[in-house]
């Protein structure tokens, strides 16, 4: 049992690729994420399979896409018989724990039969609303409720040492769910550790949202100060498994949900088929057999449940509809898709694809985002050229000059849907127009993120 690999998802919520060094991130928010990419594995291009916290949550679980598993917005619980990592890792011999955002239950506080197989419990379904900034309140295994001292952040963080260091002697699986950098729900802000905000307020803005602006003015420095927060409490996660002498036998995973827009896109921070929305960091750090580098190959999270399982040593389930990336890191010969598929819910019912240098989208106009699953009828909604346009600001949609690339795009979208076990569709081109400029204001451009090539007039 000795020498089972430990494994820990360092998981954080509503946060952007681009908040880390390594991919350009001028703040130096991120040193041990930087360092854990550059001496572990990088997956550089890893996309979220579903902008929405629960459905997010819901894939990473169970390695199904959100419409399999029944779980395609928020609020509807993991079905009680739906096997997770916990039960594959359980049944490996692996004691398992959660620690954090659940969002997979009906009921709050979560009970047992609501926990996804998890043994140990130290967490909240709805972080957001049982907890604040310095008023970090969850719920242990008898549903008692628990108030951990410091910063939110913190207090997570250590609890997860007290497992690690509890459970040094047998084989373990952690998931660590963070909130942060997720907004604070009742206060429509990014609350950092005290002086955080202030130490990056102004500091840099990205691309995209230099162009669109949405809230990024008044909440960037919140959400950095957050994510710097967030890396620090990396920094110690790993610090005590060099201490303890788990570094050579256990695995970190760090990654995210989805990404965050700050109100450009749409009313609110995701679920929109962006960039902004969709690509999200992604490292994973273990003993050397297991660090490969940079990997530029298209990872959808969908792809990770049997990543770590793969990694483990334990036999990935056929139901599973992603695919390992240990080969890629072992740099074996095989085919790796050269898209990935994004199901998006709630704002509006709509799928994408996103290849290397494209992005397709097509939404159901007569469907309700809440209430719908899915479509048997889709319309044309969005198309870029990443090469050209990577901040997104230029929607081809529906241009002639550019028909054949939407047509392609068309099949290979439909080709997905069936893959992850959608009904057959029919998707309607975009209403056909002329290539070329047309002047618009800025502040049009703002309001109407989806309008055609534009000229700055």
């Amino acid at each position: 049992m000795a020498d089972q690999l430990n494994v820990i998802v360092f998981f954080t919520d509503q946060q952007r690729w681009d908040t880390t060094g390594v991919h350009g991130n001028p703040l130096g928010l991120t040193p041990h994420f930087d360092r854990m990419a550059r001496n572990g594995t990088h997956l550089y291009n890893t996309f979220t399979c579903q902008p929405v916290c629960g459905p997010a949550r819901s894939c990473l679980q169970t390695g199904l896409y959100a419409t399999a598993s029944g779980c395609y917005r928020n609020s509807i619980p993991l079905p009680r018989q739906t096997r997770t990592l916990a039960h594959y890792f359980k049944d490996a011999g692996y004691t398992t724990g959660y620690i954090g955002k659940w969002h997979l239950a009906g009921h709050e506080p979560v009970p047992q039969e609501e926990r996804g197989g998890y043994e140990e419990w130290l967490a909240a379904n709805l972080l957001e609303f049982s907890s604040d900034a310095y008023d970090t309140v969850l719920y242990d295994n008898d549903n008692r409720e628990v108030k951990l001292p410091g910063y939110r952040v913190d207090a997570q963080t250590d609890a997860a040492i007290r497992y690690i260091d509890q459970h040094q002697a047998e084989p373990f699986f952690l998931f660590l769910s963070y909130l942060e950098p997720h907004h604070q729900n009742h206060t429509d802000n990014y609350p950092t550790p005290d002086g955080y905000e202030e130490m990056y307020a102004g500091r840099w803005t990205p691309p995209d949202l230099q162009a669109l602006g949405g809230t990024s003015p008044q909440h960037l420095g919140g959400y950095y100060g957050m994510v710097k927060r967030l890396d620090e409490a990396l920094g110690r996660l790993l610090d005590t498994l060099k201490s303890l002498r788990l570094q050579e036998r256990t695995l970190v995973l760090f990654t995210s949900d989805h990404g965050c827009h700050f109100k450009t896109r749409n009313g609110e921070y995701k679920r929109s088929c962006h960039e902004s929305s969709i690509r999200i960091p992604a490292a994973l750090l273990g003993p050397g057999r297991l660090n490969g580098g940079q990997i530029r190959q298209l990872v959808s999270l969908i792809d990770l449940p049997p990543t770590l399982l793969d990694a483990a040593g334990i036999p990935v389930p056929e139901l599973m509809q992603g695919r390992s990336v240990m080969p890629l890191i072992r740099r074996e010969k095989m085919e790796w898709p050269s898209d990935v598929f994004v199901q998006i819910s709630e704002s509006q019912v709509a799928r994408a694809i996103r290849t290397e240098r494209w992005k397709y989208s097509v939404h159901a106009p007569d469907r309700d985002g809440w209430a719908d699953a899915g479509s048997d009828r889709y319309e044309e909604q969005c198309l870029y050229d990443l090469a050209a346009d990577p901040y997104e600001l230029t929607n081809l949609a529906g241009m002639d000059s550019y028909r054949s690339v939407s047509d392609d795009l068309r099949e290979r979208l439909m080709k997905r849907m069936s893959e992850a076990g959608e009904s057959a569709v029919i998707i309607e081109p975009a209403a056909s127009r002329p290539g070329g400029q047309r002047c618009v204001s800025i502040e049009e451009r703002r309001a109407d993120v989806s309008a055609g090539p534009i000229q700055r007039c």
